[in-house]
Order: C-alpha cells, then structure tokens, then sequence
C-alpha cells in the first residue's frame, strides 16, 4: 500500500478535537507501507518523573496504525478498530521530539499488523517499539 497518495493535510485534519490534537501528534511522511508521525516530548506527554510517558508512546503507536487502517478501509462500509497495543520501552528522553515509524506487516480482510518504532528525533536512538493489531468491522 502507497500512503504517499494521501496528502499529509488530510491525515493530520483527523487529529482534530482527538487525544491526537492534546499530544500534539503531527503526520510527517508517508510512503510505501509507512507512515510517520512526530510526537512532542513536553509537559503533555511526561510522567512525573520527567520522562516521556510510556502511555503516550502507546498511544503513538496506536495512533500510527489506526490512521493508517483508516485510510486503507472503505469507511462507508467498514471502520478499523484497534484489539491489541503492545509496547515495549527501550529508552528514555526528557526533551524534544520522536518519531514514529509505522509500517504496515499484514494487511487482510479482517485485520491489519503494524509495526511502529519509536525514536529520538535528534539522536535516531530507539526509544520503544510497538505492534498494533487492528480489526477490520462492516457497519
């Protein structure tokens, strides 16, 4: 699948009024099976101790990968919803940005796998990786 067709406008307009928005998750890059996002590491993604949260490194990924069913599915007839988010936390940071790159792994009928890495923006250290399990529905 080429998501380099769906213009990064488009994709970030559905962040609008969404967890996505309050993160302050942008859509950067797309291209054959992968889209990209940029999520900021401030105030509204720490955790107390200063560090980017682990559940906004989920919520990357699940952000990554469900945007991307979205625009694979026909949502007249279908909508993808996610079933499964695994994350694993390799690194920390303090500051800054990362950047997820997810990359869709099985794309079938009724379900779609992503694969989403998580890195620094400054440095391309990996900071987590996660996989997201999407289920397609009819309406």
């Amino acid at each position: 699948m080429d998501f380099s067709n769906i213009p990064l406008e488009k994709m970030n307009q559905m962040n609008s009024n969404t967890l996505m928005e309050v993160l302050g998750i942008e859509y950067i890059e797309a291209g054959e099976n992968f889209i990209c996002a940029r999520m900021p590491v401030d105030k509204r993604t720490h955790q107390p101790m200063g560090l980017l949260h682990g559940g906004a490194s989920a919520a990357l990924v699940e952000t990554i990968g469900s945007l991307g069913s979205a625009v694979i599915c026909d949502l007249s007839k279908e909508y993808p919803v996610g079933v499964e988010v695994n994350t694993n936390h390799i690194g920390g940071v303090k500051e800054g940005n990362v950047i997820g790159k997810g990359v869709l792994i099985h794309q079938g009928k009724k379900t779609h796998i992503w694969q989403v890495d998580i890195r620094e923006e400054s440095s391309q250290r990996l900071i987590a990786t996660g996989r997201l399990t999407v289920m397609i529905i009819q309406k």
